[in-house]
């Protein structure tokens, strides 16, 4: 969602200083509004709004127009900012009237109606994970990661609102259903950073990406520990919080987690998050220059896939140990080995500082 509308989300002081001055506040009181994944702040020539997310006393998520100028009549961003949200209605907190957020027709393309239904499969993931915390046996998998209550939850969550779709679903917590040759299909990494949740160490995410012919078509990285939300698409650009994002050439490296992190010569440091789907979207958005998993036996395709459709958005590229561009399989079971960065030169070179 680059632009909403004739508003677009703001990003600098200067759309900052815009808002507040559209909306008849102070800047200080929306600086805050301008850094929160639960706020956003609209602005367009002559109008702007301030919306913020919220939950309901039913148990739904809204999203709440607290302030707005007189000239707002552009629904059409405040109902783009709501369903990427994942939010199911709009409340103006003045007038107390609401607006239900509409799906896709029947007849939009798939990467819209996918788009709409992950982000509320995130929101029920949310719920979802917070209701099942500490209910049930934590259990170690043959790989030595965490096994817990909250991963079935989210599943469960996240399968029944993609349903519509009627395309097939991977998931890390299920087995693999078949996947004919020409057919897209979804794959989920419900709750990625498990055991990051089970400690109550950010982040752990939401991941879904939708695939054809082995491309990352679309893909939502949502951060549950934060609320950061990460779209994007191939050929249609990416975003991180409604704004824009890019990819950067940086010194950066994101690195999974392990007993030993290989320090490629191309970096100046190295960070870890334990949580592979939000490490790729760092990349995605320009906060580190290249991500890897060369120095280890490789990584699970519901771990990427939505993190590697925000990067193609972005302009990013991944490549595998040989070089050559990466293609995802329909098996979960299957480990893949790549190199994700800014560009195609930015990858060969940390290919050849790991393995070389």
């Amino acid at each position: 969602m680059a632009e909403t509308g004739t508003m677009r989300v703001a990003a600098s002081g200067a759309d900052l200083h815009a808002a507040a001055r559209l909306l008849g506040v102070a800047p200080a009181a929306l600086a805050p509004e301008l850094l929160d994944p639960g706020a956003r702040l609209l602005v367009g020539d002559h109008t702007a709004a301030h919306l913020r997310r919220r939950w309901t006393d039913e148990g739904d998520t809204e999203a709440v127009v607290v302030h707005r100028s007189t000239h707002v009549t552009d629904r059409a961003a405040l109902l783009a900012v709501a369903s990427a949200w994942g939010c199911s209605s709009i409340r103006d907190a003045g007038t107390g009237r609401e607006l239900e957020v509409p799906a896709p027709p029947d007849g939009a393309a798939l990467p819209e109606r996918f788009a709409h239904l992950a982000a509320l499969a995130a929101t029920r993931v949310e719920v979802a994970v917070a209701l099942a915390r500490d209910t049930g046996r934590d259990q170690r998998k043959d790989d030595g990661s965490w096994s817990i209550a909250a991963d079935d939850a989210a599943h469960d969550a996240a399968v029944e609102v993609l349903a519509p779709l009627g395309v097939p679903v991977l998931s890390e917590e299920r087995s693999d259903p078949p996947v004919g040759g020409d057919q897209p299909w979804i794959v989920l990494d419900p709750l990625d950073g498990t055991g990051n949740f089970r400690a109550g160490l950010p982040p752990w995410a939401f991941s879904a990406g939708l695939v054809h012919r082995g491309e990352p078509v679309a893909g939502l990285v949502v951060d549950l520990s934060s609320g950061r939300r990460w779209a994007g698409a191939a050929g249609a650009g990416a975003w991180r919080d409604g704004v824009p994002a890019r990819v950067r050439e940086g010194t950066t490296v994101v690195a999974p987690s392990g007993r030993v992190v290989q320090v490629p010569s191309t970096a100046w440091r190295v960070r870890i998050t334990g949580c592979t789907a939000v490490d790729l979207c760092l990349v995605a958005d320009g906060s580190a220059g290249a991500w890897h998993d060369l120095d280890r036996d490789g990584t699970h395709v519901h771990d990427v896939a939505g993190g590697l459709a925000v990067l193609a958005g972005a302009g990013g590229v991944a490549l595998t140990d040989d070089g050559t561009p990466l293609r995802l399989p329909p098996d979960t079971e299957a480990l893949i080995r790549f190199a994700a960065a800014a560009s195609e030169r930015s990858a060969h070179d940390l290919i050849a500082a790991v393995t070389g």
